[in-house]
């Protein structure tokens, strides 16, 4: 049961998005006080101030009787040198403000009872549009007049973020720490099974009183990665079924890799187990303790899970500690296994992102519209070009296999909702699997240095920043295995090839688990528990 728990979260964890906004602000004031408003705009067409201070302040008159499309009925002298407001409908953003601009408005606000888009045109209309243009809530317009009921003076201002944001470096640190302390979490375990071994226990035996899982079959990798696409075509139709099961599996499995981690470090302090005996059975005090702190944090979040302002600090630790258990008791039996899985997952992460809107009706990649769910329209739309409920909406159920930190430079203007960078867990499991192999092959060739974990680390981090570096410049989201998986598998294999040991690293070592279709390594005649005097 807990292999198929494993399966069906790894199947979703390979999903990461970059939600990039174009919101401004609608500051309404009567002169004493004030009022701001989400507003969206296309900074590229019709720029607004980056400032308060530095916009203008025009009256703001509300002509939502009218969409605009033409002239009639509409009285210059009551719009000229004004703020207009009309309703959205009917005719294309920049016949409105075309008209607008001929009755001499400064302004142009259309009021929408749907969504906020970004506002476009066609190229030839965008030389002629020379005033400010935004789409507004008309639920905010009715609340302004409600306000401001004598009248309302408008400013609209752009404040710049930056194109760095704080965020990034966050996400940054959170899974390099995590894919770092899993590989070293994973070789330390097996730096415990081997001294067992040599002590007098079963190598065998060790291993599976671990709990770890060994994946060392070619095949078995490939019925892996089919059933993952399955499991995602599966979510891309049924999600609003199973992602509900997700969730119940992500708090059952974080919970329980959440009280693996947190028990390693009481040990590792030396913290007392403190049991007692009832009823003729003893218990853990301390475990008995730290299950229910992990179960509480996991019920916790499962109730809150829709509240941005606080619950992704929960979903982080929920998800560092999840992804910290699997690289821990999920091993790869030799660098074969690792190029054969980590390739297909390169290959399974770019053609679900890249080539599947060829696929599909609306154009969006199933990876995306799975990640952000079927009603995270405004995320998943292309480029610079968002939408925004009008209305408020009921909580959008998302998967919870992401890493989610708000961005820090917009945290105080949050009028159009908390945007989010965003980093899948697939992104920090599937490199970390190589990282914590690597570790284990230090343990096996008794590396003082840890040089093949250290240096994959090191690439680790440098794919992690090439894979910001093109979402920046480039202004959306990346598949990060399109750069992880090279950096880490060329540097690990140039590392093995110039300490000459590339056949030990490709073949893996003596007491891995064997497929039994292979030729054994061991000598003709020999066990595979140890013998005296030797390590497994």
């Amino acid at each position: 049961m807990e292999g198929v728990f494993r399966l069906v979260l790894v199947s979703v964890v390979f999903l990461s998005s970059q939600i990039s906004c174009q919101e401004a602000i609608l500051h309404i004031s009567n002169g004493s006080t004030y009022r701001e408003y989400c507003i969206v705009h296309n900074h590229s067409w019709t720029p607004l101030s980056p400032t308060l201070d530095a916009a203008t302040q025009y009256p703001l008159v509300n002509l939502t009787w009218t969409l605009l499309c033409d002239a009639t009925g509409v009285n210059p002298d009551v719009v000229k040198g004004k703020a207009l407001v009309v309703m959205r409908g009917d005719c294309d953003f920049s016949q409105k403000a075309i008209v607008a601009q001929f009755l001499g408005a400064t302004t142009l606000l259309i009021a929408s009872n749907t969504t906020l888009i970004t506002p476009s045109a066609n190229d030839s209309e965008y030389s002629k549009v020379k005033i400010p243009l935004a789409l507004m809530r008309y639920r905010d317009l009715k609340e302004a007049q409600q306000l401001f009921p004598e009248g309302m003076q408008a400013q609209l201002y752009a404040p710049p973020y930056p194109t760095i944001d704080p965020s990034i470096a966050v996400i940054l640190f959170l899974s390099v720490v995590t894919v770092s302390l899993g590989g070293y979490w994973s070789g330390a375990c097996e730096r415990d099974r081997l001294n067992g071994c040599t002590e007098g226990g079963g190598g065998s035996e060790g291993k599976a009183d671990s709990g770890e899982l060994s994946l060392y079959s070619p095949l078995k990798v490939f019925i892996f990665v089919a059933m993952m696409c399955g499991m995602l075509v599966l979510m891309y139709y049924f999600y609003n079924i199973l992602v509900y099961i997700i969730i119940a599996i992500f708090c059952l499995a974080s919970a329980s890799a959440l009280f693996g981690c947190l028990d390693a470090v009481l040990d590792k302090i030396g913290c007392s187990l403190l049991s007692v005996t009832v009823l003729n059975k003893s218990f853990s005090v301390r475990s008995v303790l730290l299950a229910a702190v992990c179960i509480s944090i996991a019920v916790v979040w499962g109730v809150y899970r829709n509240e941005d302002r606080w619950i992704w600090i929960l979903q982080d630790l929920l998800g560092v500690a999840f992804c910290l258990n699997f690289l821990r008791t999920i091993s790869l039996s030799n660098f074969k296994i690792c190029v054969v899985l980590l390739s297909l997952l390169l290959l399974y992460d770019v053609f679900f992102v890249f080539i599947t809107p060829f696929l599909t009706k609306n154009g969006v990649s199933i990876m995306v519209q799975v990640a952000l769910g079927p009603d995270a329209s405004a995320e998943k739309t292309q480029g610079n070009m968002v939408e925004i409920p009008a209305e408020p909406q009921p909580p959008s159920e998302k998967l919870p296999v992401v890493m989610r930190v708000p961005r820090f430079s917009a945290w105080a203007q949050n009028l159009c909702g908390m945007q989010f960078s965003i980093l899948g867990f697939g992104d920090i499991i599937v490199p970390g699997l190589l990282v914590a192999y690597c570790s284990r092959f230090d343990v096996w060739t008794n590396s003082s240095k840890k040089i093949y974990f250290v240096s994959c680390c090191i690439a680790y981090v440098l794919g992690m920043i090439l894979t910001f570096a093109v979402m920046l410049l480039s202004g959306m989201g990346q598949p990060a295995l399109l750069y992880l998986v090279p950096f880490t598998l060329i540097t690990s294999a140039v590392v093995a090839a110039c300490r000459g040991e590339m056949k030990q690293f490709w073949a893996g070592t003596t007491y891995e688990v064997l497929d039994p279709t292979r030729e054994r390594l061991l000598p003709e005649g020999r066990s595979e528990r140890c013998v005296e005097g030797e390590s497994c």
